[in-house]
């Protein structure tokens, strides 16, 4: 398997590593949308994030952390993609992570109504969906649903 590692224009967050995402201006986006040079791409709250085009080794299989737009713009070009849903236990536990991780309180709002609105759509797009109440589990599943699909 093979971890595609996307683009953003939003800020690093305080503790954030630096290779959780490339950190790239907004018109180096731009430019590269111009180009062709994303599977997908979407302004997310203010913010481009994309998965620039994939080219992972000879053999390996491709794992993308993308947010629903994004995942509907692959199905629609790959409709064998499988897609998996990592959802909160609940919004209260999502707006204590979303704070935890250091969001600003404009950020946490718009967060939390954009998952309202779109939580119905990824439950109906997704092929498999976990709950991320334990991380041991939710990993646990997430391996159980990969290896359902090995070859």
């Amino acid at each position: 398997m093979w971890l595609s590692r996307s683009w953003t224009t939003r800020a690093r967050r305080p503790g954030e590593s630096a290779d959780a995402y490339v950190f790239v201006e907004r018109n180096e986006f731009e430019a590269r949308i111009e180009a062709g040079g994303f599977l997908e791409w979407t302004d997310f709250l203010g913010s481009y994030y994309g998965t620039p085009t994939p080219d992972p080794p000879p053999g390996a299989d491709v794992v993308l952390e993308i947010e629903l737009d994004g995942a509907q713009q692959v199905r629609k070009l790959h409709p064998d993609a499988i897609v998996i849903f990592v959802m909160p236990p609940s919004r209260e536990e999502q707006e204590r992570r979303l704070r935890g991780r250091g969001d600003p309180e404009d950020k946490v709002e718009k967060r939390l109504k954009k998952a309202e609105e779109e939580e119905p759509i990824g439950l109906a797009l997704a092929d498999h969906v976990i709950v991320n109440d334990d991380l041991d589990r939710a990993v646990s599943e997430l391996q159980s649903v990969i290896e359902s699909y090995a070859h």
